[in-house]
């Protein structure tokens, strides 16, 4: 089996690179992200218990689900199959710490290696101690079945290696420090990591964030710790999933490197146009501006089967 990504011509392994990381964005990059955006008196609720999603494609990584705070109290932004910034970074969740009297949010950021994250016991591979859901090699990420939800049919490289939780960590306690927070401080390998390049969340992470936050369905103060939403496959699920089809094309012969590089091209204009509709609207889109991008994801996803199940890969489209 081919892994994605292992295209012996040097088009190839251009545009599935620009596949992998097409809605990443340039971010300047820091020495760290120990600092506090947001401290409040109340500690945060438990983490609810949910299943990830399977993962929609090659080169998503996953962020597990935590307890964010506003104006409203603390909502929860939904776990979340996401791209990283570039090729072998992986990400450290943040974490809520107690200190001075408050708890106090300590973001995540994609670094090199996962860093301290408060000892908390997210799941999925983050079991409060470093990173077992897999690793990068060769510019390629395995995934670990043993605690990531992949479809074999289309990730092929996986491996499965049994995860034993810390007795510690293997709870649903959202905190470090405090009365009743975990007990954990950094390992010298994560205090290490903490001095390492970083790279802070995603556009795309951030605008999940913002959505998460204007949901009242997410909001503590009206689910009690049962949010209306646990997860999601993707933060903005019809582009992916159309990055993902095109991918899955050039990976198996159904689309050629020109036509998945056009295909692309459509993608990332689809996106452009809503991110401007959403600053022109203070981060919403109009119902007038989401038909006009369900119009236009409607013809992009028609053209990508047409190619994909016509035989025709050396024409280009109009």
């Amino acid at each position: 089996m081919r892994a994605f990504g292992s295209f012996h011509t040097s088009l190839g392994k251009k545009v599935l690179r620009t596949l992998i990381f097409a809605f990443a964005v340039a971010l300047l990059p820091v020495k760290s992200f120990a600092g506090v955006f947001v401290s409040v008196a109340i500690a945060p609720p438990a983490l609810p218990i949910y299943t990830q999603p399977i993962c929609p494609g090659y080169g998503y990584m996953w962020t597990p689900g935590y307890w964010g705070y506003g104006p409203a109290g603390y909502y929860w932004i939904p776990g979340v199959w996401v791209h990283p910034p570039r090729v072998g970074l992986l990400w450290t969740p943040g974490y809520w710490g107690w200190g001075g009297g408050l708890y106090a949010w300590h973001a995540g950021y994609w670094g090199p290696h996962v860093g301290f994250y408060g000892g908390v016991n997210y799941g999925f591979g983050y079991g409060g101690i470093g990173f077992a859901g897999g690793y990068w090699r060769g510019g390629n990420f395995f995934y670990n079945r043993a605690v990531m939800n992949v479809n074999t049919t289309v990730i092929h490289n996986t491996y499965n290696r049994t995860v034993i939780n810390n007795t510690v960590v293997n709870n649903r306690v959202s905190y470090n420090g405090g009365a009743g927070g975990i007990r954990a401080t950094p390992t010298p390998g994560e205090m290490q990591a903490a001095r390492e390049q970083h790279y802070g969340a995603t556009q795309s992470q951030v605008a999940h964030m913002h959505n998460a936050s204007q949901s009242r369905g997410q909001l503590y103060a009206t689910n009690h710790g049962q949010p209306a939403v646990l997860s999601k496959n993707t933060v903005n699920g019809r582009s992916y999933n159309q990055q993902g089809r095109i991918a899955q094309g050039l990976r198996t012969g159904q689309l050629n490197s020109n036509q998945a590089a056009r295909d692309l091209n459509r993608q990332q204009n689809i996106h452009r146009s809503v991110v401007a509709d959403r600053r022109a609207n203070g981060g919403r889109l109009t119902q007038q501006q989401r038909q006009n991008i369900n119009r236009r994801q409607n013809n992009a996803s028609r053209q990508i089967y047409r190619q994909r199940n016509n035989g025709d890969r050396g024409r280009r489209y109009r």
